[in-house]
Order: structure tokens, then sequence, then C-alpha cells
């Protein structure tokens, strides 16, 4: 079966990020990635967690949620719930260690950087796009806080991106198919959420066999051909933001 919008297995949906899309962040970018759209803001505050304080040492985190019609029905608030989904809390937790594998936390000094993502419409790797768009804003939040020197120095040491990509039938056989939509992410007999940094290192590789385990062949292949996408990620970025 040909993919429902017509891309090649390889192919990227449309992509763009909009830096400075906030009046009054430190740093801002809206990512849009096919039909999925995301609001990542950075903040800048002084002061750390108590795990941290005494150190001399910064932190970077991550907050995500989902708007309630972000998606094709109503979801409710996790406020509603008086408690963060349990989705929530592992999304926002795998974009904190990606925004912090690429930050020197020693020229921060002991302030605190907080990368708000939200989610305006979902169609599709939602946790993916708000890496990529995360870090534009917390590039340029930390851009803005050197060039005031609210930090020692820029602490941001390379860029990071991510992408998903999953194990369907195409032409006959099973194949990965880089950057889901939604329809493709529900169908997928597996599904990877690769995290890279712009040198080419792996900050996180997941996968999950939904519809079968996978081998370690389709592994690697889905590696090979996810790469060189999130490398085109990149590339975005560095038009944006230069380190």
């Amino acid at each position: 079966m040909p993919r429902i919008d017509g891309r090649k297995y390889n192919e990227l949906r449309p992509f763009t990020l909009t830096p400075g899309v906030s009046s009054f962040a430190e740093g801002s970018c809206l990512i849009e990635q096919g039909l999925t759209k995301v609001y990542c803001t950075a903040s800048v505050e002084q002061g750390v967690p108590f795990h941290r304080k005494g150190t001399g040492l910064g932190w970077v985190t991550a907050e995500y949620s989902m708007l309630p019609r972000a998606n094709r029905e109503r979801s409710p608030r996790d406020v509603s719930k008086l408690k963060l989904a349990g989705r929530s809390a592992e999304i926002q937790r795998l974009i904190g260690r990606a925004l912090r594998s690429v930050v020197d936390m020693a020229a921060m000094g002991e302030a605190t950087i907080t990368v708000d993502c939200d989610v305006l419409q979902g169609d599709g790797g939602t946790r993916c796009a708000s890496i990529t768009g995360g870090f534009v804003a917390m590039a340029l939040a930390c851009k803005f806080a050197a060039d005031r020197r609210w930090f020692r120095k820029n602490p941001v040491t390379d860029y990071v991106a991510a992408l998903s990509t999953g194990l369907l039938p195409l032409d006959g056989r099973d194949q990965p198919l880089i950057d889901m939509c939604y329809e493709e992410d529900s169908h997928a007999l597996a599904d990877f959420n690769l995290v890279m940094t712009g040198s080419g290192a792996f900050v996180e590789v997941q996968g999950t066999g939904e519809g079968r385990p996978y081998t370690r062949e389709e592994l690697d292949n889905v590696v090979k051909v996810t790469a060189p996408a999130i490398y085109k990620m990149i590339d975005a970025q560095k038009a944006i933001v230069t380190i």
C-alpha cells in the first residue's frame, strides 16, 4: 500500500521552524511538521532545583502538554484530573534529557531553563517535534542570557533533533517509513523515536514492537533511513541558531 499522503518512505512532511513567536519568552519557536504544530517557549530563571543547589551548575527541564482539541476528539486537561498524565510525564522527561545532552551546565551557573512545549495540533510525532522545536527555543534563550551576561558564556554545545519512524507495509514488504502521520503511527508494526545531535551521536533510541517483535536488521535499517532526515532538520536549526 502507498503512503497516505504519497510521500516516499524517506521523505519528511512539510517542515518549518518559526523563531521568535513569543513577545515575552527569552526564546521561542513554532514547529510545524505536516499537520502537527507545537508552540515552544524557553524561560530563564535564577536558581536551581534542590539537587543542584550549591553545585554551581545549572539545570534544563521541560514541560509538555496538549491543548484539549489538538486531536480529532477533545481530551480533558491534565488539571481536570488533578495530576499529570503518565504520557505527558514520560514525554517531558524525554524532552528534558534530549535538551540537557547539548548544554554545558557549568556555563550557566545556578540558573534554570524551562522549555514549555504546547501541542496546538497533533498529527503524529509530537514528542519528536517538541525536541526539535524546543532546541531552537532553548538555544535562542541561551544566546539572550549570554548576551546579557546572565550566563558565563553560551552553554549550548551542539544541535539536537528527533524524528519518529515506523515499520509498515509498503510495496509488498515491511519497511521503515519516516515522520509518520497519526494514521500511519496507529497502524505501525513497530514504532521508533530517534534523538540525535548535530555531530551524529545518539541521545536516545526508543523502539517498541507494537504488532510484532522487530529484528536487529530492521533496527539498523531504521537508523540508516532516519539519520539523514534528522540531519536535514538540524540544517534548518542551523539556519536560525549559530553555536
